[in-house]
């Protein structure tokens, strides 16, 4: 049988992922000097205005001006942004479930997360988003290198890959837009993104067959918030699996790691990868739900989608014998108070150098 399936990333300059990397930024730097924060923490961006909203208890002092203005400049913006903040403390009735009097962490909400591995890339991604990655971070290496030296920061892809019996062979489509300065010649601009970004990356997936949309609308140059506005968590297919898989609809960026929302789709990922690692089945998927102001998940379950070698309720039991399952356990295991998060907000927060991507021994 044969299928094309697509995916799309952006770049670190698209307005959605500015504001994803100020809400990860301020996390880090709440659990960089106070491990015990509790941050949730998302940002609005038009024009030159952000607005930084949401809840943070912590005992350290926070420059949220600044978090935000230096995060915009690493990025390639010299916005001069006024920024507006309504930022409360965590509500006590969610904190009385999170921080339990006998030391466990109850669950910082309810909800249904899901993790997915298939052994398609040596990352364990599906291919079509490990490609639309590849892609965006490569636009951001070129402008940033001045190998393209025309390049403005916003900028996405997608790629359409055929499968034919459930196995990638080719790309179908590529479709990149990027941002540019004033003047710049299209054709010069299509001819420079295909040779240094697209065929670098995509090699030999190119068949006389593949389509290529570059900037298919024509003059990119008005780009980020003064062309969109941008909010945090509004890619969350852009952060996981690329549509490849369900969405338990949850967002990540801005939220410390009691917030299962994240958390949560953190541990599914690593176990669904680590099934898929040791040889147990082709591709997973693992979904995991739970209670706020509960420790233990209220339902785990497994799909293998047939490809798996064995019994899936023997994976199961073998997830629930090795893995952690509640929210203390999950952020011991997996390091998740370390500021590490300003990482993850853009070019996806799987198939990539974090802890929830180890192989168990």
């Amino acid at each position: 049988m044969k299928k094309i399936l697509s995916s799309e990333s952006v770049t670190e300059g698209h307005p959605d992922k500015v504001c994803d990397q100020i809400s990860d930024a301020i996390l880090d730097e709440a659990l960089r000097k106070d491990p015990q924060s509790r941050v949730a923490i998302e940002c609005l961006f038009k024009s030159d205005i952000l607005v930084i909203a949401g809840e943070l208890t912590t005992s350290a002092e926070i420059d949220f001006d600044l978090i935000a203005r230096d995060t915009i400049k690493r990025i390639g913006y010299e916005t001069d942004v006024k920024i507006l903040k309504y930022v409360t403390k965590q509500s006590q009735d969610i904190n009385q479930g999170v921080d339990q009097e006998e030391g466990d962490i109850g669950a910082g909400d309810q909800g249904m997360m899901f993790g997915y591995a298939s052994n398609e890339t040596p990352e364990l991604m599906p291919l079509p988003i490990t490609l639309a990655h590849k892609l965006t971070r490569r636009l951001s290496e070129v402008r940033k290198s001045g190998e393209i030296n025309y390049l403005g920061p916003d900028g996405k892809a997608q790629v359409s890959i055929v499968y034919e019996d459930d196995k990638p062979t080719s790309v179908s489509t590529v479709v990149l837009s990027t941002q540019h300065d004033e003047g710049v010649d299209l054709e010069t601009l299509r001819v420079d993104v295909l040779d240094k970004v697209v065929k670098p990356v995509l090699g030999d997936l190119i068949s006389s067959e593949t389509v290529f949309h570059i900037n298919p609308t024509g003059n990119f140059v008005v780009g980020g918030a003064d062309a969109d506005a941008g909010l945090t968590g509004r890619k969350i297919i852009v952060d996981t699996y690329g549509g490849i898989g369900r969405h338990g609809g949850g967002a990540f960026s801005g939220k410390d790691p009691t917030k299962v929302d994240r958390s949560g789709a953190y541990l599914a990922r690593y176990i669904a990868k680590n099934i898929v690692a040791k040889g147990f089945a082709d591709r997973c998927e693992l979904q995991i739900a739970y209670a706020i102001g509960v420790a233990k998940p209220v339902s785990l379950a497994v799909d293998c989608f047939g490809t798996n070698n064995i019994d899936q309720l023997q994976i199961e039991q073998w997830v629930k014998d090795n893995f952690p399952l509640t929210p203390r356990e999950i952020i011991r295991d997996l390091d998740l108070l370390s500021p590490i998060y300003c990482g993850t907000a853009a070019y996806g927060h799987f198939g990539r150098d974090f802890p929830w991507e180890k192989i168990r021994q």
